[in-house]
């Protein structure tokens, strides 16, 4: 299980909806367990079908979850044509982000589809998402 803030839950939205037609992506770092900090990215791809973290970008996050002692809890984004469901390239790069949740927001219509994955051995199962208040 993956519980979130619904205040992140929310930034997790807006930026998929802001980025869109484009996908959105980012992370969010936690301690325990805990949801600490969200980090918004950009999408170096640009692209409704993909995204890449910017290598620079990436490393500047990755140092300061590192230097607050934290860890990688989550990895966003957005799909912009289908469903939140994990694609064969997420199942792909999650290899590089063991043990983190994958939470993925579906920009296709107007209702808000947000749903979390746990992805390990190339084996995609749903985790439930509790938003707190």
């Amino acid at each position: 299980m993956l519980e979130l803030p619904q205040t992140m839950v929310d930034q997790v939205v807006a930026h998929a909806r802001r980025d869109h037609p484009d996908e959105c992506c980012g992370v969010i770092a936690g301690k325990d367990g805990a949801a600490t900090r969200l980090f918004e990215m950009q999408n170096a791809e640009r692209s409704p079908t993909g995204f890449v973290f910017d290598s620079a970008e990436w490393l500047q996050v990755y140092r300061a979850i590192d230097d607050a002692d934290e860890d990688l809890l989550v990895v966003y984004h957005s799909h912009t044509m289908t469903e939140a469901y994990p694609s064969r390239t997420d199942v792909r790069w999650s290899v590089n982000t063991p043990g983190t949740s994958w939470v993925l927001v579906s920009t296709r219509s107007d209702d808000v589809e947000i749903r979390s994955y746990r992805i390990e051995d190339g084996v995609v199962a749903e985790e439930e998402l509790r938003v707190t208040p």
